[in-house]
């Protein structure tokens, strides 16, 4: 029982250290500034056996995670996020070590150049958003976290993935292309040098001069 106690403290402690990167400055991301910030979530189906949720929460859990990550780019041009939420899975407590459940979000995203009022990416981008393995989710996080926080880390989760998205597209905000510049600093190929010309072993004869070009004699006429 000692020990029960004891391992439930340490899952309480390391639970507190959730990896968060929002204190870091944000990753280079070209001319990017936020503009709209749009979420909608009427048509979200909730799995079976989840903690329910409104889509006016998901909204609101989406829309702030978004703000947190996106709104510390200070670039000169403004770009559009829209996110729909398709599903999701609020894990509810489960059996330690048997069941584990573990919650998952699924959003489709899309991102627009606001003055052009164009969309950039051709087709929406799916994603399925998992809670990342960690002290809270080791006995499933049904036990260790209520459905606000399982809500605010996959929502979280939802906007990390969205940046290294838009990273994995730089050509979107001004950037070169993903690769071109390991490609430029890459040196061009040198010619390779001509061989050394071979010393003539010691003791052979020498080589003799190539005889002399015969110039033709004009006869003159009779």
């Amino acid at each position: 029982m000692v020990r029960g106690v004891v391992a439930m403290l340490a899952v309480a402690v390391l639970a507190a250290c959730q990896t968060n990167d929002l204190s870091k400055p944000p990753v280079p991301l070209g001319d990017f500034a936020l503009g709209l910030n749009v979420v909608v979530a009427d048509t979200v189906q909730m799995v079976p056996l989840s903690r329910k949720a409104t889509p006016d929460e998901w909204e609101t859990a989406l829309k702030k995670a978004v703000d947190d990550r996106f709104g510390r780019y200070e670039g000169n041009k403004l770009y559009n996020i829209g996110i729909a939420v398709e599903a999701f899975a609020l894990a509810p407590p489960g059996v330690p070590v048997v069941l584990k459940p573990r919650s998952i979000l699924v959003i489709t995203a899309n991102v627009w150049d606001d003055a052009a009022q164009k969309k950039l990416n051709p087709e929406g981008k799916q994603f399925h958003i998992f809670e990342k393995g960690s002290a809270e989710t080791m006995v499933g996080s049904g036990l260790t976290q209520n459905r606000q926080r399982q809500m605010e880390i996959l929502s979280y989760n939802a906007a990390k993935r969205i940046e290294q998205w838009f990273l994995d597209n730089p050509e979107w905000f001004g950037l070169p292309p993903k690769g071109a510049a390991a490609v430029a600093a890459t040196p061009a190929a040198v010619p390779a040098a001509a061989p050394p010309p071979v010393a003539a072993p010691a003791g052979a004869p020498p080589t003799p001069p190539a005889a002399p070009t015969a110039v033709p004699v004009p006869v003159p006429a009779e």
